[in-house]
């Protein structure tokens, strides 16, 4: 192995042995504590951790870094306290996550570390979106991100760099190429001899470098790093490594040729930069034994006072807390004399949006064919001449990417709209939704800052992959605020509260709703509360609870019928208004349940059994569900038509009544 010290200093390259050695012991003691049940799973790093060790020590401190498992050098070379860094391992509340997640799947903003969740790619949009917001704000950093290379073969992995090279965005992708992904060798996972054979076709540079070299990986992160502050643009970097113990210590290594733990033993990083250094008389046996002592006193300190600290304490009422970050939001409603306009729904979403990006500068829209164009329902119409296209992006089709980048952007404090072309395309950014964006608070005490607009709903005769109502999915997740209006006052009320709301938001709007409907807007800026729920009707005999479309249809039976009924219209899928709910059922007594939602799975059936289980003395009849079939939805007007819930309304009202 070849070292060029080129014109580093002694200190330095001593630095960089340090480095390297640090995350070394600390694996050497952790395999120890996992034999004795002290920890419970261990990802190993070691063989790779010049990687970890040379990108990091290359860059400014105030640049961000997105790990993986086998980068605990990532975390040493930003000298996170070593007790800390056990305590998380052992699931104590003075980690970085308070025992509720474990490993590397943490951030910490005091370091500049975003640390993976469980699926791999996802981090690689996040780090995109913190470069986006470093572009924005015109502040010459770079980001650096690490993928192995059974998770570069993840849609994530092309969606992030097809984002990056189109926006030109500083990021340092980093592919670990280690020759297997689990136990699957890199001949299964893709046909291209190495990865920066992918660089071309995404338009960016390819570097290819040693691995097992720190000197080389620092050098060359370095010098790509500096260049990248001046010119923003994105490197993909391969370093080419072998991961010498199982993907995790259960897995075990049977399945790797034992010719290659020999070949590449003889390339270990720390051993061989180890006799570079002595051979050029920069170390010596003293220093030597001098470094691995602190480093041994360090470790033992680290898990003296992570072990004295006891294991976390189960509170429900902290648990439900911790999945949102604390937000005291309180109305704001436009001046009582000031002026309104009869607006339709569409332009209500405009003119709040609109007002919120005037309010908000740091405030970004993102979405396919949103900025010039205007969005296919001309919601962002004229806003890029307002905004420009800095603040109102053009995405690519990379629904993941996307949202992953609001997360991103709301680590360096700014605030996104994700616009969903249709509610339908979301499941292309499922993941990123439930288990980055809702999930983040809870795990490491960061918030996202995002809104995905989400254009939901049939009547239009769209078929299936264009009208579905999908709310459900989105109401069962933890760490999601869901909102759904149903006119436009509260069409504009609502996108203001939740642009305001520091968490993330699941924004629909009904798309027959758009052009049919208007009402009296306030001009001036204002906010609906998440959460509570109106009456849009009121009346002694029944109760429909229902939301978006649902409550037009319900008003136009009762029209119809002349009811004396309240519609609550909840306004919030979640939280939704208990409160609200139970004083109608006291009131009417007979309670249907009404969304344009699939029956089964859908929120009815939850509000349902709260009723059941709260307020069933209070019922003067069974509690009833009327929603869409448990189909896809259909293409053909007739066949939507009976999909839809309208017909079976009016027949469960005259049943219920006659009860």
């Amino acid at each position: 192995m070849n070292f060029d010290r080129k014109d580093y200093s002694n200190d330095i390259l001593l630095h960089l042995y340090q480095g390297l050695l640090k995350p070394r012991m600390i694996e050497e003691k952790m395999l120890i504590l996992l034999r004795q049940g002290k920890v419970s799973k261990w990802f190993s790093g070691i063989g790779q951790e010049a990687i970890s060790v040379g990108s990091t020590l290359a860059l400014n401190p105030d640049e961000y870094i997105l790990p993986l498992h086998r980068n605990l050098g990532v975390f040493t070379g930003r000298n996170i306290p070593l007790d800390r860094l056990f305590a998380q391992w052992q699931g104590k509340t003075t980690g970085f996550t308070k025992g509720r997640d474990r490993s590397f799947h943490f951030g910490t903003n005091e370091h500049h570390i975003v640390g993976m969740i469980s699926h791999l790619g996802p981090q690689l949009a996040v780090a995109g979106g913190i470069a986006l917001a470093d572009v924005l704000d015109k502040e010459p950093r770079v980001t650096v991100t690490y993928s192995g290379d059974g998770g570069a073969s993840e849609g994530d992995f092309h969606e992030a760099l097809n984002v990056a090279a189109v926006w030109q965005l500083p990021v340092i992708f980093i592919i670990e190429n280690n020759g297997y992904g689990l136990s699957t060798p890199s001949k299964e996972q893709f046909r291209c001899n190495y990865f920066i054979d992918k660089g071309p076709a995404y338009g960016m540079e390819a570097v290819q470098i040693d691995g097992n070299n720190v000197l080389e990986v620092y050098d060359t992160v370095r010098r790509l790093a500096e260049d990248l502050r001046q010119n923003p643009r994105p490197v993909l970097l391969e370093a080419l490594t072998f991961r010498m113990r199982g993907h995790e210590e259960a897995s075990g290594t049977k399945y790797v040729p034992q010719e290659l733990f020999e070949e590449w033993g003889q390339k270990d990083p720390v051993e061989n930069y180890e006799k570079w250094l002595i051979q050029e008389g920069i170390l010596d046996e003293e220093a030597r034994m001098r470094f691995r002592e602190t480093i041994k006193r360090e470790i033992e300190e680290g898990l003296r006072v992570a072990d004295a600290t006891p294991m976390p304490t189960a509170s429900i009422e902290q648990e439900v807390a911790d999945m949102y970050q604390p937000f005291d939001a309180p109305e704001q409603n436009p001046p009582a004399d000031g002026p309104s306009t009869d607006k339709r729904y569409v332009d209500a979403i405009s003119d709040g949006l609109r007002q919120s990006m005037e309010r908000f500068p740091e405030l970004v829209l993102m979405g396919q064919d949103i900025a010039d164009y205007g969005g296919v329902f001309k919601v962002t119409e004229g806003f890029v001449a307002q905004f420009g296209k800095g603040r109102v992006r053009n995405t690519p089709l990379c629904e993941s990417a996307i949202v992953g980048a609001g997360l991103g952007l709301s680590i360096r404090r700014k605030k996104a709209m994700v616009e969903m072309q249709f509610a339908d395309f979301v499941t292309c950014g499922f993941n990123q939704i439930v288990n980055n964006l809702a999930k983040s608070h809870y795990r490491w005490g960061q918030n996202a800052d995002v809104v995905v607009r989400m254009p939901t709903g049939a009547g239009s005769a769209a078929g299936p992959f264009h009208s579905q109502s999908n709310e459900a999915w989105f109401t069962h997740t933890p760490g999601l605020k869901v909102v759904f209006p149903s006119n436009p006052h509260d069409a504009k009320g609502l996108l203001n509260a939740a642009i305001e709301d520091p968490n993330p938001v699941i924004y629909f709007e009904h798309k027959l709703l758009y052009r049919s409907i208007s009402g009296p807007v306030p001009d001036a800026y204002y906010t609906t509360p998440i959460g509570k729920a109106a009456l849009a009707r009121e009346g002694s005999e029944l109760s429909i609870i229902t939301y978006g479309a649902g409550v037009h249809w319900a008003t136009q039976l009762a029209d119809e019928l002349s009811l004396d009924c309240d519609i609550l219209d909840l306004r919030t899928l979640l939280p939704w208004d208990e409160e609200a709910v139970r004083q109608t059922v006291l009131k009417t007594g007979r309670v249907i349940l009404f969304h344009e939602d699939t029956l089964t799975g859908g929120i009815g059936g939850e509000i349902a059994a709260w009723i059941a289980e709260h307020c069933f003395e209070h019922l003067d009849g069974p509690v009833q569900r009327v929603a869409s079939l448990d189909t896809a939805i259909p293409f053909a007007p007739p066949l939507e038509k009976a999909f839809l819930p309208q017909q079976r309304l009016r027949e469960r009202v005259e049943k219920l009544l006659a009860y």
